[in-house]
């Protein structure tokens, strides 16, 4: 299985305390890396790709070293029912055939990640692009 990409993202909706409730450690990262800029293959604050924000998110907040790559994310991961989901399990999209795209659940249905086109923001999992194309929810175990 190949994953690679990352792909677009809707207008960014309203965020509140309530999606911090769990860590403030990645409230402060968010906050950090708020805005920055998709750049395929990326890893600083001059642009970041999704995968690459997840590691860095994960090794912010929980002190923990997540593989580089989607696929590899994917696979240090294991599968959950959406009903089990809590703050910080990896959402999976397959956003084309081959393309997929990794971001962070927060809570209220909503996920941080580095959109290709407007950078890091926070996107919710009931919008209908995402909803359409979300593929597996998916936690590391730490």
């Amino acid at each position: 299985m190949l994953l690679s990409g990352c792909s677009q993202s809707p207008k960014a909706p309203e965020t509140s305390a309530a999606l911090w409730e769990q860590n403030r450690e990645l409230k402060t990262f968010y906050g950090e890396w708020y805005g920055t800029p998709y750049q395929f293959g990326g890893n600083t604050k001059e642009g970041i790709d999704c995968s690459a924000f997840v590691q860095q998110a994960f090794l912010y907040a929980y002190q923990r070293a997540l593989p580089r790559t989607t696929l590899a994310q994917f696979n240090a991961s294991q599968p959950i029912r959406w009903e089990e989901r809590q703050q910080g399990d990896l959402l999976f999209f397959k956003t084309t055939k081959s393309d997929y795209h990794v971001g962070i659940y927060l809570n209220h249905q909503q996920f941080m990640h580095a959109s290709t086109s407007k950078g890091v923001i926070i996107s919710r999992t009931d919008n209908p692009y995402w909803a359409s194309k979300f593929w597996q929810i998916r936690r590391v175990t730490m």
